[in-house]
């Protein structure tokens, strides 16, 4: 780019499907009461509204983001807010939960094609300075977004727009995902790379085969009493997953770019740092629908006034991912994911003491030290990992460890909601606050998992440089 005058008209298109993807995974969580009450959905269906989202959104991120390169990343674009706005339509408008489900898993698919459009499509329009300032917007409009979700679904929840009650935080991503779509062919490029590696089919398939069979077992196994079925998906997704390893090793040997490429994975801080990803999100989407079901169904609290208490855990996250650069540069990799990873699992302790303590009544304020020390772990263990690996990778790989970071997030978050569901609706005939308080111990096992693998992290590796930026980024995403 070569003209002096900052460009915002496509910043602001690419900044509005930022903001209705990270936004729609989050918002939901206020609302999962209301919609079990209006659609007499079971505790499964309501698993499903969150993990459904990013399986879907996980499992195809890879691909769509091959697919954009070759087809074209403006296409992909208008493709995924296409989908987006008819699948929000029909969540809004679902008159069963099967639809609401079909629906959302629509929704997630639609994500997985905006997402690494938007990215490459700042490359495309911005450069030099002017890429920096539009990276640095794209960053605080998806923490702002997964911060604020919960608060802005009980908002719309409480207005009961038309009598929508929890329909309009579906129906109101139609007008604003039209809007963007009517602009994005005017304000945007339609570039694409020829020369760019095609998907391969079987790959394809046994990455998303893989996934599938790894979660759907694990949300519908309990319900069901765990027939045989259950179990043999579980071991075919281990099949599946060691095939396509297999597959990727043919089409590398065949000079061919696999969808999942593990070289990177061989410097160490890149590969203890995705696995500690890993191992985070399956604590983090988790967290989010047990206290929001806690709050509700249990306290009684309304939409509106459990988003607010979700505020706690969203001011105290800012401020750890702002922390958290400055403690990788005085304390380094090692010592600040170990550490942070602590601290998160002493605020679901500190929680679990309260709930103890007062059970489904008392003061709300109880909660608050659990919360606030929670989110503030929460910010800086996730910035700290994401600056490592983004700041450890040599870049001929920066793309392909990027796309494998929002991967590992979305899947961490479907298999987390998944094994939270195991734990919390196991225990919920002995009562919300003997369910809740499980979950809780679970979700602090989870940190104790990270803290665990980021022992094995040399002492300082080369993280500080970009955390700011890839955290904010990927941390949202």
């Amino acid at each position: 780019m070569t003209d002096t005058t900052f460009r915002r008209g496509p910043l602001a298109v690419l900044l509005t499907g930022t903001f209705l993807i990270v936004l729609d995974f989050f918002v939901v969580n206020v609302a999962l009461p209301s919609m079990q009450r209006d659609l007499d959905a079971d505790n499964t269906a309501l698993e499903w509204l969150v993990a459904g989202y990013g399986l879907t959104f996980g499992g195809l991120l890879l691909v769509a983001s091959r697919v954009a390169d070759r087809w074209g990343r403006r296409r992909m674009l208008v493709l995924g807010l296409a989908l987006f706005v008819a699948s929000s339509a029909l969540c809004g408008l679902a008159p069963d939960t099967t639809t609401l489900l079909a629906a959302r898993l629509v929704q997630g698919a639609a994500a997985a094609a905006i997402g690494p459009a938007v990215l490459s499509l700042i490359g495309d329009v911005y450069a030099g300075t002017h890429r920096v300032r539009a990276l640095s917007a794209y960053a605080t409009v998806m923490g702002v977004a997964a911060a604020s979700g919960q608060l802005v679904g009980g908002l719309l929840i409480h207005l009961d727009i038309a009598g929508s009650g929890w329909r309009a935080i579906f129906l109101v991503n139609v007008p604003i995902g039209l809007a963007a779509l009517a602009a994005a062919p005017r304000l945007l490029p339609d570039t694409r790379i020829a020369s760019a590696p095609r998907v391969d089919p079987v790959e394809a398939l046994l990455v998303v085969g893989a996934l599938t069979t790894l979660v759907l077992p694990l949300v519908e196994g309990q319900r069901q009493g765990w027939p045989v079925w259950t179990w043999v998906c579980l071991a075919g997704a281990f099949v599946l997953g060691d095939l396509a390893y297999l597959r990727g090793r043919a089409l590398r040997r065949r000079a061919i770019s696999p969808l999942v490429d593990p070289t990177p994975l061989r410097n160490r801080p890149v590969g203890v740092g995705i696995a500690g990803l890993a191992l985070l999100f399956t604590g983090m989407a988790a967290y989010f629908l047990v206290l929001a079901l806690y709050l509700q169904d249990g306290r009684g609290l309304g939409p509106l006034a459990s988003g607010a208490v979700f505020t706690v855990v969203a001011a105290s996250y800012m401020v750890g991912t702002a922390e958290a650069a400055a403690l990788l540069r005085r304390y380094g990799a090692r010592a600040t994911i170990a550490c942070s990873a602590l601290v998160f699992g002493a605020g679901h302790l500190l929680l679990l003491a309260a709930v103890e303590r007062v059970g489904t009544g008392g003061s709300v304020l109880w909660l608050v030290p659990g919360l606030a020390v929670g989110g503030l772990g929460m910010g800086v263990v996730l910035a700290a990992l994401i600056g490592t690996v983004m700041g450890s990778v040599a870049p001929q790989h920066a793309g392909t460890v990027s796309g494998m970071s929002s991967t590992v997030q979305q899947v961490g978050n479907a298999l987390g909601v998944a094994l939270v569901g195991i734990v919390f609706f196991g225990r919920l005939d002995g009562g919300m606050v003997d369910a809740f308080s499980a979950s809780l111990a679970y979700l602090a096992a989870t940190t104790v998992a990270v803290a665990l693998a980021a022992a094995f992290l040399p002492r300082r590796p080369r993280a500080a440089q970009s955390v700011k930026e890839s955290s904010s980024v990927s941390a949202a995403a």
